[in-house]
C-alpha cells in the first residue's frame, strides 16, 4: 500500500526554523519520482512550495520560499525533507507531501504530470510571535 506520511509540523517564532519530512511506504521514493511539497493556508488555495526530482537530482523552489527552505533526500530511509528556515508569518499554513513519477522539476512541473498522484494528509506549521 502506497502511503506519505508527514512529520515535523509545529510551532515557532519568525525567523526560525522547522524541518519537515515525508517518509514513503509501498514504493521507492528514489525510483524516478517527482516529491514535491505544497502548502495550504487558511482561507487560501493550496500552493506549490518546492520539488525534488529523485532520478534527476534536480530540486526547484517558489519565489516565495527561494533562500530560505532547502528540500533534499536521504535514500536510506526512503525520505524527502524540506528544511524551513527564516520562517515568516505568512509561511503559516498545512504542508502537504506529494509525489508522482516523472523526472521534471523546474518552473510549473505541478501542472502537467500523468499517472497517480499520493499525497500525505499534511502537517501544520504555525508561525507566531
Amino acid at each position: 500500500q502506497v502511503q506519505l506520511v508527514e512529520s515535523g509540523g509545529g510551532s515557532a517564532q519568525p525567523g526560525g526554523s522547522l524541518r519537515l519530512s515525508c517518509e514513503a511506504s509501498g514504493f521507492n521514493f528514489f525510483d524516478h519520482y517527482v516529491i514535491s511539497w505544497f502548502r495550504q493556508a487558511p482561507g487560501k488555495e493550496r500552493e506549490a512550495v518546492s520539488c525534488f526530482s529523485t532520478s534527476e537530482g534536480t530540486t526547484y523552489y517558489d519565489d516565495a520560499v527561494k533562500g530560505r527552505f532547502t528540500i533534499s533526500g536521504d535514500n536510506a530511509k526512503n525520505t524527502v525533507s524540506l528544511q524551513m528556515n527564516a520562517l515568516k508569518l505568512d509561511d503559516t499554513a498545512v504542508y502537504f507531501c506529494a509525489t508522482w513519477e516523472g523526472t521534471y522539476c523546474g518552473s510549473g512541473w505541478y501542472e502537467d504530470y500523468y499517472g497517480t498522484d499520493y499525497w500525505g494528509k499534511g502537517t501544520l506549521v504555525t508561525v507566531s510571535s
